[in-house]
């Protein structure tokens, strides 16, 4: 076997209602400065664990207007909004957008570098302070990962971060704050979460230490996803879902992502679309490109998504691309590019600006060239 390494919270703590623990570990650790990010829907979700960290005697400042996808401008005016305030410690409470930002801030508050700098991997120079990540969403699993994604503006680019220094210390999993989640967000989310484990199963740098989270991932994911976005009250699904997250979290250090990540960031950079939505339409038509370059594993996921084995593995491969189609049209995906208002005039340079993301690329299991990705692009019309 290669080597690989396994990164993660030192502390990862799992459940409903615990958000309580956060409450109880915060207070042990002795912090008295909070800079809290997060968005306005989640707010009454928290106040009571804000409360509480305030009657106990904790300066607490909540940072609440992260917008969808923030650019490198956002984070750095949040930042100087952290560093006035003199905080001590960040938590992170909210989707990927809100934990990524709050990743960044824990790491840069006290440094000298800029996040401008830090694009790529390991460029960041040392730990920041102490920071928790609680998700709101079973998306991401930026709670786990060693990732932050930023909008360049400058090329109009999404662009990742990525270090041993951007995980958080604790990670506290409650199913319980995302039950309130709109139907289309669960959809968009859960897809992105399904991809992290798909892509990680399937790539280049696949290995058995990951697989195992990745397997299982795409289990809970495929089979819970429509049940949520049907009834967000279900805790079994949304409990499910959750911890299907957390494993794609994982995955994504030791492994990554791939082609649907790298040619997704130009429908963000550039059109705005949301993380997960720009993900989850392109899954369907990179699965069918990629399949035929490692037709057992996209077998083996078909078999995780609980498709019926066919002859062969290019059957059940085939087979499991079909199931990701329907299980992205029932839960209300757009399955045409036009669908987002992204004229077919823009392929061109959305194809050019995904060949700058060779940090995924690299890992795909299949090479894409400029050419392919204006193919799978155009095969979205």
């Amino acid at each position: 076997m290669k080597p690989i390494t396994l990164l993660q919270p030192q502390k990862i703590v799992f459940g409903s209602g615990c958000i309580d623990t956060f409450v109880s570990d915060y207070l042990a650790l002795g912090h008295k400065r909070l800079f809290v990010v997060t968005a306005p829907p989640i707010l009454p979700l928290i106040t009571p664990a804000l409360k509480t960290l305030e009657e106990n005697g904790v300066a607490v400042k909540v940072f609440q207007n992260v917008v969808g996808e923030p650019t490198l401008t956002d984070f750095n005016n949040i930042l100087a909004e952290a560093r006035e305030f003199g905080a001590d410690s960040v938590a992170g409470i909210g989707g990927g957008s809100v934990l990524d930002v709050a990743k960044l801030v824990a790491a840069f508050i006290d440094s000298d570098q800029q996040a401008a700098d830090c694009f790529g991997t390991g460029f960041i120079k040392k730990k920041g302070v102490w920071l928790a990540c609680l998700p709101t969403t079973a998306g991401t699993g930026s709670e786990v990962s060693p990732n932050a994604i930023l909008l360049d503006e400058r090329d109009k680019l999404k662009k990742g971060i990525v270090s041993p220094y951007l995980l958080a210390d604790v990670a506290y999993v409650d199913p319980k704050l995302t039950m309130t989640v709109p139907a289309k967000v669960t959809a968009d989310t859960g897809m992105d979460a399904l991809i992290h484990c798909i892509e990680a199963y399937t790539n280049k740098f696949a290995h058995p230490a990951a697989d195992i989270y990745a397997l299982q991932g795409i289990r809970l994911i495929a089979a819970n996803l429509l049940r949520a976005v049907k009834d967000g009250s279900d805790v079994e699904a949304r409990e499910a879902l959750a911890l299907g997250s957390l494993y794609g979290g994982l995955v994504l250090g030791p492994v990554n992502t791939a082609a649907v990540h790298a040619l997704s960031y130009p429908l963000g950079g550039e059109f705005h679309i949301p993380h997960g939505l720009s993900n989850a339409i392109l899954l369907p038509a990179v699965m069918k490109f990629n399949r035929e370059a490692n037709l057992r594993r996209y077998a083996e996921v078909a078999i995780a998504c609980g498709v019926e084995p066919g002859k062969d593995d290019d059957e059940t491969a085939s087979r499991g691309v079909e199931f990701i189609y329907e299980l992205s049209k029932a839960v209300g995906i757009p399955q045409k590019l036009s669908d987002l208002n992204i004229p077919q005039s823009a392929v061109d340079g959305m194809a050019k600006a995904a060949m700058e993301v060779q940090r995924l690329l690299k890992n795909n299991p299949r090479e894409v060239t400029e050419q392919d990705a204006r193919d799978i692009y155009n095969s979205l019309y």
